[in-house]
Parts: C-alpha cells; structure tokens; sequence
C-alpha cells in the first residue's frame, strides 16, 4: 500500500527515544531529558516584539515563495558582514526550517544512482534524505582520536564516478566538530579537483567555544563557492526552534530549483517570523552571545563528569552543544540481568533504571558512543 521510498527510511531515532521520555513524564516519573537538541533559554526579546508588530499590522498573507525582500536582503548582510561571502539575492531562499533548506538541496541535486559522501558520526536526517532523493548514502567514518574531522585523504579515497556532492556538517551534531580555515582548504581542493557538490550545515555557526573562529567553506575561494550551498538558520542560535526558519544561499541555478521545488511543497515560510528573523539578524548578537558563554560553560562541566567516569573517553566539542562519549567499555554486558549489546540497549537501560534520557550513538552511525545534550541546567 505505501510507496517503496517510505521503507527506505525511518522514523527520527532523536524522536523515539524523545517521546518515550515524554510518556514517562506524564505517567509521573521525574527524569533527566538529555536528548533533545534544543536550546532551554527563552527567544530573544526583540524577535517576539517584531513578531508581535507584525501581527499588530497584519502581516499575515502569503509572501514570495523565496521570503520577503527585508529578510533577505538581512541574510546576504549577515553572510557578507560574518562570513565574508558575497551573494545576490536571487542566490538566497528562506524555508519553515534549516531541514526544509537541506530536503530542498537532496531532491534538487542528487538523482537514482548518485553516491552522496556523509561523514560519521552524523545528524540522523542526512541518510535518509538522500534515500528519499533516490540517490545512495556513502559514510565516510571520522575518527575520535582525530578531532571527529573528516581526512582530506578519506575525502579522496571515498570518490568515485558516481560521487555527486558531500555533506559537511560543522560544528558538527553530534560530535561538535570544527574545522579550522587550513582544514577546510584542503578539503575544498579535494572536492574542486573533483567537481563534486559541497552541501555546508552551518546551523550551529554561532555557537564554538575555546575562542575558536568559524570559517565557511564558501568563504575560502571562488572556485570552492560555485560548489558549495550553505545551509543556515534560527533554530540553535537564537533558540528559535518553533518558529521553524531557515535558510540557504548558493549558486542561482541550485537557488531556483530549491524554490521550484518549495513552492509545490511549504510555499513560503510564515510571514511574521520572517519579519522577526529580521530582528534576529540585525539586534540579537549579545543575546547570543550570552548563549553561548552558558554553552560553553555547561560543556566544561559535562567534560569533566563524564571522563571522571571509569573506562569512558569523550572528545572535548569545540561547538553545538552536545556531549558524545565512547562508551564502548559498557558494550555486551549484563546489568541487573538486562544485557547491554549496543548503545540502544544502554540508553533504554539508563532510561528504565537512572531515568536519564540520552541518545544512542547507533542513531548517529556511531554504535560506540551516546549523545547527550547540554540544552539543560538539570
């Protein structure tokens, strides 16, 4: 009865384990959620009153299918003044939501056939985007003691004819990875030399620690550019989850078939959290701030705790705001009489016995390890 690409992908594990939580909640169980990637501060003050202005003058109609003129033209500002890009505005499209921007790309530019390379550990949703595109995922595994940062020389070997584009996610979710300007220049040689596509998460953009500076791939040179969508949004940065917006700039060609394809689908994004996206971009950069530096300092501690802890190693993340210990000592165990044979049954056991909700790494293509989220002062 259903269509054969519905059984070609899952349901969000970040989801399941999520709702199982929420029904222990309401059955009265007081727990620790740790999973959900959403940030637990309040939107910024200025976003709700242009938001309210906009529904006081009744900007509540249909937009153009790509956003209105005033936000785009904050969102080519904001990559020109931040990230040292310069785009027209026929080369931005604002979407409900960074995920609507990345489906968009996967069914705009990958086809039956085409090999898509993905680095793991990575978000849940890549693989089966590009499942539901018809084209095949490709993981390309990244290594802890690395930095979790894809290898030029991993990059290289994993291309053949059939590779159509990368997927590069930084700071990463869930490892939070970050790649430095050297980095990122040789990886974008990697990908010039073979002409493949280079799809740029940037969500997590404002949130790094450790004093380290972002770098967007596109920014590097104009070669790397004509290759490269950047993929943006609300949601981390301003803690604007809800209000599901995003955004995407790239080529015009890449940028016009995205609103092709939206406009049979969303059509625009909502009217009046586009008018408040506006105030996001131009007056929210200390409340971001302010973010960030409690980001920062909830990693520091979660850092610590979870290397106190025997046999578990956790690489320090330099951005996003989670934590992903190897927990690979606690594998194909017996606890309580509960066997423990992959991070699945650990994380349902640290549900069931510690009501403490984490993600399990084989979500994220990473069998070894959990995800916790710092979105929490718990």
């Amino acid at each position: 009865m259903l269509a054969d690409r519905v059984n070609r992908i899952t349901l969000s594990p970040t989801l399941r384990i999520g709702a199982r939580a929420l029904q222990m909640r309401s059955q009265g169980i007081d727990l620790v959620d740790l999973t959900v990637g959403e940030p637990d501060f309040p939107t910024p003050e200025a976003v709700k009153r242009a938001c309210k202005a906009a529904l006081d003058a009744n900007f509540t109609k249909y937009t153009a299918n790509d956003g209105i003129p005033d936000l785009k033209q904050a969102i080519k500002e904001k990559l020109q003044r931040d990230n040292g890009i310069e785009y027209s505005l026929d080369e931005i499209i604002v979407s409900p939501g960074a995920k609507t921007n990345l489906f968009n790309v996967a069914m705009a530019v990958y086809g039956a056939g085409d090999d898509i390379l993905i680095p793991t550990p990575c978000w849940v949703s890549y693989p089966d985007q590009v499942r539901l595109a018809g084209a095949n995922p490709v993981f390309v595994q990244t290594r802890e003691e690395e930095g979790f940062k894809l290898q030029p020389k991993d990059l290289a070997a994993a291309i053949t004819p059939n590779t159509k584009a990368l997927i590069l996610n930084y700071p990463c979710n869930p490892t939070g990875a970050v790649y430095s300007k050297d980095e990122l220049e040789a990886l974008a040689e990697v990908c010039v030399r073979e002409q493949i596509w280079v799809l740029s998460d940037e969500i997590y953009e404002k949130l790094l620690y450790d004093g380290v500076p972002f770098t967007s791939i596109a920014s590097l040179n104009p070669k790397i550019k004509k290759l490269t969508v950047v993929i943006n949004g609300f949601s981390k940065a301003f803690s604007m989850t809800g209000w599901r917006l995003g955004y995407a700039a790239g080529p015009k060609e890449i940028i016009a078939a995205c609103s092709k394809i939206q406009s049979h689908n969303t059509s625009n994004a909502v009217s009046f959290v586009q008018k408040a996206a506006v105030a996001a971009l131009r007056d929210c950069a200390m409340d971001v701030e302010r973010m960030r530096q409690e980001f920062e300092r909830r990693r520091n501690f979660v850092i610590y705790k979870l290397r106190a802890l025997p046999n578990v190693s956790c690489a320090s993340p330099q951005g996003a705001f989670y934590a992903f210990p190897n927990i690979e000592a606690y594998l194909d165990k017996e606890f309580s009489g509960a066997p423990l044979r992959n991070s699945y049954g650990l994380a349902y056991y640290l549900l069931k016995e510690a009501h403490v909700a984490v993600i399990p790494g084989d979500a994220f293509a990473a069998p070894e390890n959990l995800r916790r989220s710092d979105c929490t002062d718990s």
